[in-house]
């Protein structure tokens, strides 16, 4: 999520019992000015599921949240924000920058963007194979070509990664079936030539395996 969205989000828009929040509204600092504004988009306005360890952690931080609005003789409320100051104002972007650079010098990590969060997320998605779709979903990007350009970067490598994972599809067995392995020269391109065997073993408009029709490598690659 981008920060105006994750400052505006209320508890009325998270989901605790099925993982799911939903952005309605981001947070926009104008002018020195912080005031409640509409989603970059239409695509921005979108429904996300969340992790079961993130969904604890969120229990947690309401738990916080109620506590500390008692001590204040208030009850927190479902239009209330997710992120906030203690007395329920909401927090300026600028402040949650200065903080987040301050975290990662304590921690000795390397300065990011607050962002720059956002593609790590989905860069780690895309390397472990998520579907670009789901990302772009996630991300509320208009397109998924708007996923694909940005991160053209990470979806190079996936190419070899699908060629990887579609080999370990078959076993050894199936593999030495495809490549022939073992089998007498020709004995596969004759074993049903003249018999019209060769056009009945599959139903019509389906793939064939049939040696005279398709080779095993045209096979492999289709």
């Amino acid at each position: 999520m981008r920060l105006g969205e994750l400052l505006g989000l209320r508890w009325c828009n998270v989901d605790l019992e099925m993982a799911t929040l939903s952005v309605s509204q981001a947070l926009l600092k104008r002018r020195s000015v912080c005031q409640m504004v509409e989603p970059k988009s239409t695509h921005s306005r979108r429904s996300i599921a969340i992790s079961p360890a993130l969904t604890i952690l969120l229990r947690q931080h309401r738990a916080q949240q109620e506590a500390e609005r008692i001590l204040l003789g208030a009850n927190l409320k479902e239009s209330d924000l997710v992120f906030a100051k203690s007395d329920g104002e909401p927090l300026d972007p600028g402040t949650v920058t200065k903080t987040f650079s301050r975290v990662l010098a304590k921690a000795g990590l390397t300065h990011i963007r607050f962002h720059d969060l956002r593609h790590t997320h989905a860069t780690l998605m895309l390397k472990a194979g998520i579907h670009p779709k789901i990302v772009q979903e996630r991300l509320g990007h208009g397109s998924i070509a708007v996923t694909m350009d940005i991160y053209s970067h990470v979806v190079s490598g996936l190419q070899e990664l699908a060629a990887q994972r579609f080999e370990r599809i078959f076993d050894e067995e199936s593999l030495k079936i495809l490549t022939n392995a073992g089998m007498p020269n020709g004995l596969e391109c004759r074993q049903n030539v003249g018999s019209g065997e060769e056009f009945k073993r599959e139903p019509l408009g389906t793939r064939t395996l049939n040696l005279l029709i398709k080779s095993q490598l045209l096979y492999l690659l289709s």
